[in-house]
């Protein structure tokens, strides 16, 4: 079968990336355009695309009548038009569990930094702040511990279980949240809004659906009365960009760790880039998955599905 890799330039340089078994012609693409033209054009012959974010739209499924199998390099699928696929009798392939470490390690990256001002700190040192005042220590922003606080954990599913034992590591005290309007399903669950009032920090895991689009909007913010600081390693969607930057700027909470954003790469409009120097705000560039270890679970995954997938289409 052929394969095209439309976008392998999401994935590190050094990551060994071979074709799946089965696969007899292997065509790679380090980046492709948004444009219906030119992916068509590229998998014209491919029995199986596989792309990490390339927008597969229903008018390049239904142009390629060769394609059996369209297999994502990430969990999410909302880049591939799935009622297209089911018309056309085209498979589609997700990944998912192969962040398992990377991303939990990655959210205390982010949550540290903000709550010990890092970032802000390392620039002090770098750019002679420090030298020039003298003194052996900085300390004009102070330094929170995350011991004896407590977490809320928006999103319980494989990563926010991890972020939950890491946190008790710690010494936290973690609170599941139940989803929005809904009653705790048992005893390991709190009330959304309860959740949002006893947080010293609020770890965002959850999906982007049509249940968390701006989940984290002015009213859940105005909720949060312990001024937590945000983290988000879950869809850029799921936070109003407008209101949570209106709340670092009126100290409704101390900061916001993020990895996600609306548009990605951000775009420079994005308020939140009005952020960037505050002391307890950190930016990611959507890579918290990527840690060089997930990256090669993630391809072998992959690798084991489009295999499994050549055998049985025989």
């Amino acid at each position: 079968m052929r394969a095209v890799f439309l976008d392998k330039g999401t994935f590190s340089e050094g990551v060994d990336l071979p074709a799946p078994n089965g696969i007899s012609d292997y065509l790679t693409y380090n980046d492709t355009p948004k444009d219906d033209a030119v992916i068509i054009e590229r998998c014209k012959d491919a029995d199986i695309i596989i792309t990490n974010k390339v927008q597969i739209s229903a008018n390049v499924i239904s142009k390629l009548p060769k394609l059996k199998l369209i297999q994502l390099t990430a969990t999410g699928m909302n880049n591939v038009d799935q009622d297209a696929c089911i018309k056309h009798d085209v498979a589609l392939y997700n990944v998912a569990g192969y962040a398992v470490k990377s991303v939990p390690e990655h959210t205390f990256m982010l949550m540290l930094n903000a709550m010990r001002a890092g970032i802000y700190y390392h620039q002090k040192v770098a750019d002679g702040t420090w030298q020039a005042n003298g003194n052996f220590c900085l300390l004009d922003i102070p330094l929170i511990d995350l011991e004896d606080k407590t977490l809320g954990v928006i999103g319980v599913g494989t990563i926010g279980k991890r972020v939950s034992d890491i946190a008790r590591a710690f010494g936290m005290t973690v609170l599941w949240a139940e989803q929005q309007g809904r009653a705790p399903r048992n005893d390991d669950y709190t009330a959304f809004d309860e959740v949002l009032a006893q947080s010293d920090v609020l770890s965002l895991h959850c999906p982007l659906n049509e249940k968390t689009k701006h989940l984290i909007n002015a009213d859940t913010l105005a909720k949060m009365s312990k001024k937590p600081l945000l983290v988000n390693v879950a869809r850029g969607g799921v936070v109003d960009s407008h209101a949570l930057t209106d709340a670092i700027n009126n100290e409704q909470i101390i900061g916001y760790a993020s990895d996600v954003f609306e548009q990605e790469p951000i775009v420079t409009d994005d308020p939140l880039l009005t952020l960037a120097n505050h002391p307890r705000v950190i930016f990611s560039p959507h890579n918290a998955w990527g840690s060089k270890s997930a990256q090669e679970t993630l391809w072998q995954m992959l690798s084991k599905q489009v295999s499994d997938f050549i055998s049985q289409a025989k």
